[in-house]
């Protein structure tokens, strides 16, 4: 006889699971690292070393500069096990998403489209049909998949290094899931 009990599997270990919420001031030091290790580690294949160190350099490492930052963006977060693993920091009265960074090993795994659609959906409660974004090349073509337009390369310069980036926007729309 066919046993028809549905089974739910327990998650694997090695299938962390990433719960999505405002961010808090005690993800701040998470965020400082994760940042940190989303540019030395994740845009490695992308940028050179020097690129990579001014871009890191372009924003403390320390928790009181990232907590700072949460009184002025709305920021979103990617927790697993309690700690920060991918944030996204959004303007909603400039209609722009500032950052956007997953820890490098958790990369590919949606994290980031996630944060993107709580953001999209954030700004769509706001009031707010479009939203802009500067991404790195290493974000740029997610970004295009994920309905964005491309409105030009920029060139932005720190700590005398140039880094190749993208103006990139999007129109906004309730039914989008």
């Amino acid at each position: 006889m066919l046993n028809t009990d549905v089974i739910t599997a327990a998650p694997t270990p090695s299938t962390p699971r990433i719960t999505y919420r405002a961010g808090l001031v005690r993800d701040a030091a998470d965020q400082a690292e994760v940042f940190y290790h989303a540019v030395m580690q994740g845009a490695a294949t992308h940028y050179g070393v020097e690129q990579r160190h001014a871009w890191a350099n372009a924003l403390p490492r320390e928790a009181s500069a990232w907590a700072a930052r949460q009184a002025l963006y709305t920021t979103l977060v990617a927790s697993c096990d309690g700690r920060c693993v991918g944030f996204l920091e959004l303007d909603v009265a400039a209609r722009r998403i500032e950052t956007l960074y997953v820890w490098p090993s958790l990369a590919g795994r949606g994290i980031g489209t996630t944060l993107l659609i709580h953001a999209e959906r954030l700004l769509l409660e706001e009031g707010v049909s479009r939203v802009e974004i500067e991404a790195s090349t290493m974000l740029y073509e997610r970004l295009l998949r994920r309905g964005f337009k491309n409105l030009g390369e920029q060139w932005v310069e720190r700590s005398g290094e140039r880094l190749k980036r993208y103006r990139l926007v999007k129109e906004l729309s309730a039914i989008e899931t």
